[in-house]
């Protein structure tokens, strides 16, 4: 069995408090970075609109400009605040998500950057499935009234570590997405999300693990904190699942740093124990991960 994570890896998910000033919101961001860094991880994750409100309402007013690629401070400042503290503390660094605007295009979109420990832009996910929906009584929300949807799955490799995979939020309930990453050899699915009070309850926690237990890979999911006063109130509880789907950590609904240490031996053994990778039936059913799979916009 080939080992999917090379070498031990500290992860942290940092749940983070945003308001309406962008400027305040990437000082804040760097702030606990650099605690994440002090304490150790090698790839940090930011949540979701890290650096703005979330809603349809603010995407246009805090989108930046990423393309063409490397974009000038006044284009998009998130991007260099990006590179410059991945080059700082020398982690691997995912920046959550930000609104963008494509100018060529003219369109909208969610989407996540990571960089290298020297601050060059390793990959960008835009999101893949746009969150519209409506629970009667509960919540009515549609991305899709500003926002486009990405056209791409986002596989990127770790050199000291291995490979991993960037979704956003609803894409976690594609588990399409999920089994094409772990088919293909990723030892980590990460995505930042800002589940509500309502699909968070309900969801969440059962997404991550269904996600982990399903490809018996290591799953990452990291919110915003929760705000009340906000328009919209995320669910928060970031989490790191182990391919056993045992939570490893989880947040509260406040502003929190979870960590865990992941090993390579952890998906060994797992995949030992219930050898599912070597049990499928691709005689009876197609393996989704050989099909027509888009890497490229």
């Amino acid at each position: 069995m080939a080992t999917l994570l090379k070498k031990p890896l500290k992860l942290a998910l940092i749940q983070l408090a945003t308001g309406t000033d962008k400027t305040a919101n990437l000082n804040h961001a760097r702030t606990k970075v650099l605690e994440a860094s002090k304490a150790g991880a090698s790839l940090i994750v930011l949540p979701e609109c890290f650096n703005s409100p979330y809603g349809t309402q603010h995407f246009p007013n805090y989108a930046e400009t990423l393309l063409p690629s490397p974009p000038t401070p006044t284009q998009s400042p998130t991007y260099h605040a990006l590179s410059s503290l991945a080059a700082e503390t020398k982690t691997y660094l995912l920046g959550g998500s930000i609104p963008e605007y494509a100018p060529l295009t003219k369109k909208y979109h969610n989407t996540s950057l990571l960089f290298s420990p020297t601050g060059t832009l390793l990959a960008t996910h835009r999101k893949l499935h746009l969150f519209d929906i409506s629970i009667p009584g509960k919540i009515t929300f549609r991305e899709s009234d500003v926002l486009s949807p990405g056209n791409k799955l986002t596989l990127v490799d770790l050199p000291p570590y291995g490979r991993i995979a960037l979704a956003i939020c609803y894409d976690i309930r594609f588990p399409e997405m999920a089994t094409i990453a772990a088919r293909k050899g990723c030892f980590l699915l990460l995505y930042p999300g800002a589940f509500n009070l309502t699909t968070g309850q309900l969801h969440w926690k059962l997404q991550a693990r269904a996600r982990a237990v399903d490809n018996q890979v290591y799953v990452g999911v990291c919110s915003p904190a929760r705000d009340m006063e906000a328009g919209y109130h995320a669910w928060g509880h970031s989490m790191v699942v182990d391919p056993n789907a045992e939570v490893m950590g989880e947040a509260g609904e406040g502003e929190e740093v979870v960590y865990a240490e992941l090993s390579g031996e952890r998906i060994e053994e797992v995949r030992k124990g219930i050898p599912i990778y070597t049990q499928r039936r691709f005689d009876v059913y197609p393996d989704v991960s050989e099909g027509d799979v888009k890497f490229e916009e």
